[in-house]
């Protein structure tokens, strides 16, 4: 019989790859479903929801991970956990491949097969496993609520008989899901909400969730989307003229959200020192980029700071303060990944390696690191 395992997270995480709903499932396919103890309480999650689904309770990581064929997490695992998986165990997690270095060296050679939920296709097969978009979308969500909490002002427009209070303006830099779901929230919140990204098709987006596109709209503004839906790397020319743009339109906003990320590289910088300077005191900037070093100048990853009256927030893992949502959608994306790799007639592990879905998200296999991002080979 297959064994499915998942542990508690580490470093503060409050996320978790299980959920009560998806044990269920995995009992259903016939699996055996093993669960740290523990490990649900951050999200919410009482040992009892996992028994009840039919899981094993077990004390320790170790007992949950001993002779499992299938490992889910969040995070990389650690030394221990490793440690603990046989070779040739299946590793579903987010296993931040660019950021790893000797932790992805050491996936390798502990001969698990490792994939990384980062590199998901973007094609509708896929959808229900996009772990990026499920959990940008709580993001987005939650950068907004947090700013409107911070913010000393009021976000709708509100007419009183002591006069009229004017509505915030939030600004939206970068328009992937998180950016979305922020125009979304902030346009509920009764905010002017306008928004900027370099690929073509968001104008559309923007402006059909009623808010105003922001971009300059040259040559290369037209081309500057990858196959994949990507934002690709722009000009020094355009980012100049685009930078110009942006910091006369910064001045006058009150909350600005920035979500601007390329895979496999440093945010790229939006918001200068001087940007910065030229906004409002009492303005916010909420940088969902944090991780990766922000895309303000001044963002300090995992602090919230001031300057010169401006707060910018470079709060980490905001789909983990919102645990409880977003270890529900996490896990139902890892059940639709892993459920491709079980033979459901003989009730047995089977991964079809040519399947484009496998293919495609295969960080290491049989000792090796096999994704063309990290060899250098074409994928």
């Amino acid at each position: 019989m297959i064994v499915v395992a998942a542990t508690a997270e580490s470093g503060g995480e409050t996320r978790v790859a299980l959920s009560p709903e998806t044990a269920k499932k995995f009992k259903g396919l016939g699996v055996e479903v093993r669960f740290q103890a523990g490990a649900g309480l951050p999200s919410h999650f009482p040992d009892k929801a996992f028994a009840d689904a039919g899981a094993t309770i077990v004390p320790t990581a170790e007992a949950a991970l001993k002779d499992a064929d299938i490992v889910l997490k969040v995070r990389r695992p650690s030394a221990a956990e490793l440690a603990a998986m046989k070779p040739g165990a299946v590793l579903a997690a987010m296993l931040d491949p660019y950021g790893g270095g000797a932790e992805i060296d050491a996936l390798a050679k502990s001969g698990v097969n490792a994939f990384s939920m980062e590199f998901i296709p973007r094609i509708s097969r896929a959808q229900s496993m996009d772990v990026l978009s499920s959990q940008a979308n709580l993001a987005g969500y939650k950068a907004v609520v947090d700013a409107a909490a911070r913010f000393s002002r009021a976000m709708p427009m509100m007419m009183t008989a002591a006069g009229t209070v004017p509505a915030a303006r939030v600004f939206v830099m970068g328009v992937g899901v998180a950016g979305l779901q922020a125009i979304a929230t902030a346009r509920r919140l009764g905010a002017v909400v306008s928004a900027t990204d370099v690929r073509p098709a968001t104008k559309e987006q923007v402006e059909s969730l009623g808010a105003k596109f922001v971009a300059v709209e040259d040559e290369e503004f037209k081309q500057a989307e990858t196959s994949g839906g990507y934002a690709k790397e722009m000009s020094a020319e355009y980012k100049a003229k685009q930078a110009e743009l942006v910091a006369n339109h910064v001045t006058a906003q009150d909350i600005v959200i920035t979500t601007a990320l390329i895979p496999g590289r440093p945010a790229p910088k939006l918001i200068s020192k001087a940007m910065i300077e030229s906004m409002k005191p009492g303005s916010i900037i909420v940088d969902l980029a944090a991780e990766r070093g922000g895309n303000a100048e001044l963002t300090m990853p995992g602090e919230i700071v001031d300057h010169h009256g401006v707060t910018i927030m470079g709060e980490l893992n905001l789909p983990g303060q919102v645990s409880g949502n977003a270890s529900s959608l996490y896990a139902r994306n890892l059940y639709a990944f892993v459920e491709l790799m079980i033979d459901k007639k003989e009730g047995a592990l089977k991964i079809d390696w040519d399947d484009e879905i496998i293919k495609g998200t295969a960080l290491t296999r049989d000792g090796q690191i096999v994704h063309p991002s990290l060899t250098g080979a074409k994928a």
